[in-house]
């Protein structure tokens, strides 16, 4: 049984609504695509395993950009760690791509490295509502998001939560390095 949130059923879910949305047939968007019909509709039922360029050719031939198409529900808090979440492969290439987090429309982002040292940690004051803040670990080990649900992250792992609360950087090692994304509403 695949569960409600796996990947494949939230791109089928993704396929589905923005083919309707254009008002297209499957036969049509398959022909827009490039793809067979029963490719597509395989697709739409949750099965099959697109390569990197059949979700290109479908958010191509759907006008939207393809985090669209596999991006996960929103969390208060998500972590994926450095070998987590669904990769897509390409065909002719030894490529692979895993969508961390897609940008809703509307939203405005700014990005930051981020060098840390252990001692005390950078504690922050509530943001505006709405506001997320992402973080991907480059080196070293940190504990990190809302103060009363921080979580340790190692070299290679994601987070993201909600930035409209109190919330930390605590460095754990020497010269941690993070980037971080902060999205406002």
């Amino acid at each position: 049984m695949i569960e409600a949130h796996s990947p494949i059923l939230l791109l089928a879910s993704a396929i589905r609504r923005e083919r309707e949305r254009l008002g297209l047939s499957v036969t049509e968007l398959g022909k827009r695509a490039g793809l067979a019909k029963s490719t597509l509709s395989q697709l739409e039922s949750g099965v099959g395993n697109p390569s990197l360029e059949t979700l290109w050719a479908l958010a191509g031939a759907l006008q939207v950009p393809v985090s669209r198409l596999m991006g996960q529900p929103r969390q208060h808090v998500q972590v994926i760690r450095a070998n987590e979440g669904a990769a897509s492969h390409a065909e002719q290439a030894n490529y692979a791509a895993t969508l961390l987090a897609a940008c809703p429309a509307g939203a405005q982002r700014d990005i930051y490295r981020v060098r840390v040292q252990p001692g005390e940690p950078r504690l922050s004051k509530p943001h505006p509502p709405g506001t997320l803040e992402h973080v991907i670990l480059c080196h070293g080990r940190a504990r990190v998001g809302p103060v009363e649900q921080a979580v340790t992250l190692a070299a290679g792992d994601y987070m993201s939560y909600s930035a409209d609360t109190p919330h930390l950087f605590d460095a754990l090692d020497a010269d941690t390095l993070a980037v971080m994304l902060i999205e406002h509403a």
